[in-house]
């Protein structure tokens, strides 16, 4: 199965987190980040998942909490997981299952943010270890001066759109750009 790979502006958009054990904590700190506005659902919410803002329904999944979101994260059992995505089908809305790639309809990568940049990794759900691994691979592979590649690239784009170069013969002048950066400082 091909997927296609998009970043979700979350902002003040409304996020039901089903689940209240370690997993869905882990998520709850990511949708913060994003901005979500999120409501959790479980019989059971550890103390991990109260947090200022975040209304906690302490009870059994239904299908009407997901009214009004634009996105639902799972993060219970498998059996609660399958019901949450039947609900999310029948009103369009995205899923990620945790752990249960059968019930999702939108996987989460491994993410890593350096300087700026968002990077992302996925297997599809196939093997989620792995792309925690290639995820850790990225962190390290990225340059700790990332915020400085992209303070040049924003700045570059602004006059090269002022200047209306086409965007196909943009990559090879920024290649140079940053080459002459790097260039810069071996000489100083």
């Amino acid at each position: 199965m091909n997927l296609y790979p998009a970043f979700l502006k979350l902002a003040g958009r409304r996020v039901l987190l089903v689940g209240g054990g370690r997993v869905a904590a882990g998520k709850l700190r990511g949708l913060l980040e994003a901005g979500a506005s999120v409501t959790v659902v479980a019989p059971d919410i550890s103390a991990d998942l109260e947090q200022p803002g975040v209304p906690l329904l302490r009870r059994r999944f239904r299908p009407h909490d997901l009214e009004g979101c634009w996105f639902v994260v799972a993060a219970a059992t498998p059996d609660v997981n399958r019901q949450v995505a039947e609900a999310a089908l029948a009103l369009r809305i995205f899923v990620n299952a945790v752990d249960d790639p059968e019930a999702a309809s939108a996987y989460l990568g491994g993410v890593v943010r350096k300087g700026g940049a968002t990077v992302a990794v996925s297997t599809g759900g196939r093997a989620p270890a792995l792309a925690g691994l290639l995820r850790e691979a990225l962190e390290r592979l990225l340059p700790d001066d990332l915020g400085e590649w992209l303070a040049s690239a924003e700045r570059l784009r602004s006059r090269w759109r002022a200047d209306r170069v086409p965007v196909e013969a943009r990559r090879p002048l920024l290649l140079r750009a940053l080459d002459e950066l790097y260039s810069v400082r071996g000489r100083a």
